[in-house]
């Protein structure tokens, strides 16, 4: 029972690496693209054209 317990405890610890893992492999090409000089503007405008779209939507969605 003793080993169910240290397993179940280790769950946690395996979600937050899968989730960090996963973000940093997400987040490598954008990443990339602001080492290019041209893509340093274009790429924050995109990641703020998103984030507003996105504030709209579920704004929309919700009456608010």
């Amino acid at each position: 029972m003793n080993d169910f317990w240290t397993n179940i405890s280790r769950y946690p610890r395996f979600f937050i690496s899968s989730v960090v893992g996963s973000m940093l492999i997400i987040l490598t090409p954008f990443r990339n693209l602001l080492k290019i000089k041209k893509f340093q503007f274009i790429v924050p405008i995109v990641i703020l054209g998103l984030l507003i779209g996105l504030y709209s939507i579920i704004a929309n969605m919700t009456a608010l």
